[in-house]
């Protein structure tokens, strides 16, 4: 694999992470894989903007498209770490090893997590909101804070000779690119696989974000771009707004006032032995009566990954646990976790199960959900197998549940 150019000073260099047994951040599950996406520029002096870490021959990769366009970790006059996770840092103790000169440049706060996370202390600086880094022969970069998308001491950095912003986990996806690095490349489907990515990715990782999402969009919406490169997923110059946009569209998911949310239902639900999936199954009846659309997941089989995406588009949720070990079904107790986590407000919600001896399910549900500003169908819950009766609430309330969501 070789660098890619993008303009005549500027080139992407990136890594495809094929490893589907690893995690993103530990949690996310990879089954398309991941990019993690670096940049040169070139003006009199060299600049190297984010990197990676050792990660699936990542560092090999890097190595070798660095040589293709003539250099080496050693050849930069400046290595700008946008964001200091470590899969876009890890690296920079390698980097320093074998390039002591360059300097390394972040944020204030990125300063001090180079010196206290990666324990480098000396050829650090600190730059400004507005800094401009001039790399001579007619080169700059100007650097812009946005902070805690998704971390506090992120920036974006800005090539305004080629309109380029360098915005790291900001309009990033998750999968592999490949050779076809560019957005225009791809074909519309294709296209819509990696906005299915960046949903996923944007529910994983941003959501909890979103109200600063906002403000980094305002705060750099005048700047003119003709390249929006993100440290994961595609490049994006065929139509940067696109991306731009999308973004906007998740960012209103848990800011806005939930009339942006798609008029959806994520059907998520755990059974013991059958009892509540026989209620789920009335309630479905009822959906499908009012001809509204639905995604369904079963945990836990279904990792969590996979169910925060539709969960946070969907304007209706359905959630089926029995009770266990009177508190709720462990599975769901995890999801609702992490959707207090990510900040999943403005949904209409109906929650169904069995018990078994006792019930307790609801008592807990009830309790967890009081911060997440949802309208709540009335909870049904019934003892063992289902009754004829029970069946018939189920299906009313699952009506219920579609014209709540198509009504909005």
């Amino acid at each position: 694999m070789e660098a890619k150019k993008l303009t005549e000073t500027v080139y992407c260099i990136h890594a495809d992470i094929h490893d589907r047994t690893a995690r993103f951040e530990g949690i996310w599950l990879l089954p398309h894989g991941v990019s993690i996406n670096s940049y040169v520029v070139k003006g009199e002096k060299t600049a190297l903007i984010d990197i990676v870490k050792d990660w699936d021959g990542s560092v090999d990769s890097y190595r070798k498209q660095l040589e293709s366009i003539g250099l080496s970790f050693s050849s930069f006059d400046y290595v700008i770490l946008n964001h200091l996770e470590p899969d876009h840092a890890d690296l920079i103790n390698l980097v320093r090893e074998e390039n002591p000169r360059a300097e390394i440049l972040a944020s204030a706060k990125g300063a001090a997590l180079v010196e206290n996370f990666f324990k480098i202390k000396d050829g650090v600086r600190a730059v400004k909101d507005g800094e401009v880094l001039d790399l001579g022969g007619g080169k700059k970069l100007v650097f812009y804070e946005t902070p805690n998308i998704h971390w506090p001491e992120t920036m974006m950095t800005y090539d305004p000779d080629d309109k380029i912003l360098f915005s790291c986990d900001a309009f990033g996806s998750y999968g592999c690119i490949g050779e076809k690095i560019f957005d225009d490349e791809h074909t519309e489907d294709e296209l819509k696989f990696f906005e299915n990515e960046a949903l996923r990715y944007y529910a994983n990782i941003v959501a909890s974000f979103s109200t600063f999402v906002n403000k980094g969009i305002e705060k750099l919406g005048s700047l003119e771009l003709k390249f929006i490169c993100p440290s994961h997923g595609l490049v994006w110059r065929g139509n940067p707004a696109r991306i731009v946009n999308l973004y906007k569209k998740f960012a209103d998911y848990n800011t806005g006032d939930g009339s942006g949310l798609e008029k959806t239902i994520c059907i998520i639900w755990g059974s013991m032995y059958g009892y509540t999936k026989d209620g789920l199954d009335a309630v479905i009846e009822g959906i499908n009566e009012e001809g509204v659309a639905y995604s369904i997941y079963r945990i836990p089989d279904t990792d969590a990954t996979f169910i925060l995406g539709e969960a946070y588009r969907s304007a209706g949720l359905l959630l089926a646990m029995p009770t266990y070990e009177y508190k709720m079904f462990p599975p769901m107790a995890h999801i609702l976790d992490l959707f207090e986590r990510k900040h999943f407000i403005n949904k209409k919600v109906f929650r169904i199960g069995s018990w078994g001896w006792v019930g307790g399910a609801k008592k807990e549900y009830e309790t967890r959900i009081e911060k997440f500003k949802w309208t709540n169908i009335e909870s049904h819950e019934w003892q063992g197998k289902i009754s004829e009766e029970d069946r018939r609430i189920l299906k009313e309330r699952g009506k219920e549940l579609a014209r709540a969501v198509k009504n909005g």
